[in-house]
């Protein structure tokens, strides 16, 4: 166990590694495949530790807190990386045989992804968060344009010319951090916050937005989420379901930096953007909800619901309090494989409508439309947040942790409720609409000699719907780990002292780092 942080960042990498010595097609599947399964076995391992409470400090190096780098495994780290596994499986079973044979370095720059997404959510300093997100927007990028055309291409260009900017202003902000408290460990950081003079608690608030504004943008929130539909609908399907987890990543950050570093304990840093996250979120919730309605298309119809599911999940985060951060957590996993769902039946439902694609307009009709259309309807239920699946569950649990018993005025208790409920609302008459176009308005035969989708191509999507079948059948235990995830989110001292109390493992020829202190 005390190996068990770094495992998920050292597979991938190692296997990236090997794939450019070998780049043959067969081997780098195969080292994919072995890498990737391996990846999900101990992602699952993580979440079964952390589901004990049980949390992993790694002292990269041997080298103590704050002076050495950090890796922190926890009940939302470890759930993160389980959830990254599991969709890595998905997109290589979509890949497989046909997207990765459309451009070199497929396999190894989507086991860099891997990497970097692990590595942000396992990290336990700021700096090396930053290291973390440009690995995976480096291989982000490479994965963005893989199989050329003009539209991954302009879709790359504005990809890598917001995320620079963003890169700039995390810098920036990091800067802001280290020069009034001299470090960037989220324990350490935490331990200082409280004692800042005015004047550098004011700039400490500074670097505190400015990293707010990076994370919004990485997760696609209001209004920085307009470079998404554009960007995801423009990637091969294996990757845009890979993508959804990216979103992620932002919020992940919003939880683990406003909760440990500017949370209840950080004197007058306390809870600094918490009273802005949740109207901005509400607001880019039903903005892209509204954007749904108007897709064009089944894949820009999914990112636009991906923006929205964003906006929902950083409303519970925005509210702070144990119930309604719990209803984000559990709502996270569905809503991530679901949306990952999506853009895989839009890759199947565009087989044999030639030009029409996707589109959603009235046109040749899909190939197997039996069992694509049955995906579509199940996949359907799951993105709206219907019954029977976790998703309605997801959004009654945050619904319930706005009524008016839980300390939420009730002026916004009605606010709130009218945004998730409209909302969703508005998903569903997308969706339906987007159905009916697709299934039920075909007005040719499909064009001859295309392929259709095998049995083995229709396997990564149920794999995802699996999934989402299976948070539902175990929701008491999910909602369980949630609520003790949020417990933990909004209680960091325990987690603040382990960091810093955490030495070395002493050895012949290693000196302890605690004596520098």
């Amino acid at each position: 166990m005390n190996h068990a942080p770094i495992v998920p960042i050292v597979l991938p990498a190692l296997a990236a590694a090997l794939m450019l010595i070998d780049r043959r097609i067969a081997s780098q599947r195969l080292l994919a495949w072995v890498s990737t399964l391996l990846l999900a076995a101990s992602g699952a391992w993580l979440v079964a530790l952390a589901a004990d409470g049980w949390r992993g400090i790694y002292l990269a190096g041997n080298w103590a807190a704050p002076f050495g780098i950090v890796l922190v495994a926890d009940r939302l780290s470890a759930l993160m990386v389980g959830l990254t596994a599991l969709l890595a499986v998905v997109a290589l079973g979509a890949a497989h045989g046909r997207w990765d044979t459309r451009g070199e370095h497929f396999h190894p720059l989507l086991q860099v992804q891997l990497m970097g997404l692990n590595g942000a959510f396992l990290t336990g300093d700021l700096f090396n968060l930053f290291v973390f997100f440009e690995v995976l927007l480096i291989a982000s990028y490479g994965l963005l344009v893989h199989g050329d055309g003009r539209p991954r291409i302009a879709a790359g260009l504005r990809f890598v010319t917001l995320n620079l900017f963003g890169s700039a202003l995390f810098l920036v902000a990091a800067s802001l951090l280290y020069g009034v408290t001299g470090t960037l460990n989220f324990a350490d950081l935490a331990a200082r916050m409280p004692a800042l003079a005015d004047g550098d608690a004011t700039l400490a608030r500074a670097g505190a937005w400015m990293l707010l504004t990076v994370f919004c943008l990485k997760a696609a929130i209001l209004p920085l989420y307009l470079w998404l539909p554009g960007t995801y609908s423009a990637a091969s399907p294996p990757v845009a379901a890979l993508f959804a987890v990216m979103t992620k990543v932002g919020l992940y950050a919003v939880l683990r930096v406003f909760t440990m570093v500017f949370g209840a304990g950080a004197g007058a840093l306390a809870n600094a953007a918490f009273p802005w996250i949740a109207g901005l979120a509400a607001a880019g919730y039903l903005l892209a909800m509204l954007g749904a309605l108007a897709g064009a298309d089944l894949r820009r119809l999914a990112s636009m619901l991906l923006v929205g599911s964003a906006g929902f999940l950083l409303i519970g985060v925005g509210l702070g309090t144990e119930r309604s951060i719990a209803a984000a957590v559990f709502y996270l996993p569905h809503t991530t494989l679901s949306a990952a769902a999506l853009y895989l039946v839009a890759d199947l439902v565009a087989r044999g409508r030639g030009e029409f694609a996707d589109r959603l307009r009235p046109g040749p009709a899909p190939l197997r439309p039996a069992a694509v259309g049955l995906l579509f309807f199940a996949t359907a239920v799951a993105v709206a947040g219907l019954p029977p699946l976790g998703g309605f569950i997801g959004k009654a649990m945050l619904l319930a942790a706005m009524l008016p018993d839980t300390g939420s005025p009730a002026a916004s208790v009605g606010v709130m409720w009218t945004v998730v409920l409209g909302g969703s609302l508005f998903a569903l008459i997308a969706l339906a609409r987007a159905g009916s176009v697709l299934f039920w308005k075909s007005e040719a035969a499909p064009v001859p000699g295309a392929p259709a989708p095998s049995t083995r191509e229709l396997l990564p999507c149920l794999l995802a719907l699996a999934a989402v079948v299976a948070i539902t059948v175990y929701a008491a235990p999910m909602q369980r780990y949630a609520q003790a995830t949020a417990a933990q989110l909004l209680a960091p001292e325990t987690l603040v002292d382990q960091v810093l109390r955490t030495v070395p493992r002493a050895g012949p020829h290693q000196p302890r780092p605690e004596s520098f202190r």
